[in-house]
Parts: C-alpha cells; sequence; structure tokens
C-alpha cells in the first residue's frame, strides 16, 4: 500500500477511535499519528534511507513502543499488548540491521513498515469492539 493510502487510513481510523472508542483507542490513535508524522519527518534523504541504521526512526520507535506499553499496562483490554508487542517487532528491525550492515535497504525498510498496518486493523477492531460495548450497556441500563 502507497505511504499516502496508509496515511489516509492511518487518519481515519484515529478519527474512528477518537469518535468513538474510549481512553485507550483514543490515546493508541493518538500515538500513532504522532508517530507516523514524526517518522517522516527523521527518515534520512531518499537516495540515503535505510543504508545503514535509522537512528533518529528508532527513537521515534522506542517513544511509540513506550506509550503503546504505558497504554498495555493501565488497560483492562488485552489487544493494547498486541500493539505494544507489534511495535516492539518494529524495534527489532532496527536491532538487525545492526547486527547485520549487509541488510538490504528494502528489507530494513519492509521490517520497520510492515507492523504498521496491523496495529491499526487492531486499533479499528479495539474500537469497533469498545463502541460495541458501550452501546450494549447503556441499553443494559436503560
Amino acid at each position: 500500500m502507497a505511504p499516502t493510502a496508509f496515511r489516509l487510513i492511518l487518519v481515519l481510523v484515529a478519527l474512528y477511535a477518537f469518535l468513538r472508542g474510549g481512553r485507550d483507542e483514543q490515546r493508541v490513535g493518538v500515538i500513532c499519528l504522532i508517530g507516523t508524522f514524526a517518522t517522516q519527518f527523521v527518515l534520512s534523504p531518499l537516495n540515503q534511507r535505510f543504508e545503514g541504521i535509522e537512528e533518529r526512526a528508532l527513537a521515534v520507535d522506542v517513544a511509540v513502543f513506550a506509550g503503546f506499553l504505558a497504554v498495555a499496562l493501565r488497560s483492562n483490554r488485552f489487544w493494547p499488548l498486541w500493539v505494544a508487542g507489534l511495535q516492539l517487532t518494529t524495534i527489532m528491525g532496527h536491532f538487525l540491521k545492526g547486527v547485520d550492515s549487509a541488510l538490504l535497504p528494502r528489507a530494513y525498510g519492509a521490517a520497520l513498515t510492515f507492523w504498521a498496518y496491523p496495529i491499526v486493523i487492531i486499533l479499528a477492531i479495539g474500537t469497533w469492539r469498545s463502541h460495541r460495548r458501550s452501546r450494549q450497556n447503556l441499553a443494559a441500563d436503560g
């Protein structure tokens, strides 16, 4: 999927999380948005991208992981733990490039971007379930 299409989907899912989700969904949505857009500003120029460890992208990825982990540790839902785990997998892509500097830039780039897609899907599903749960609770109370 093209980066522009991913960003559009991310914005729509984050908006959905903000409008229909609970605190966990809203926080993860904001973290996703900030992390995605911050990464765009810290990546190396296109002709040098992923040739070596993207240290500033690593810093963003670690900060995003810390945010996801904070949500997961406070949440009474399981899905934020999946999101934090997938972000940790993204961080491992940086580690692999450090271990094997000959890792192809394209493979390194794919390792850093791949897990963003399931994270957004999990956020959308978590928001849908949270909204459904709150509607059921309202119906039961009313």
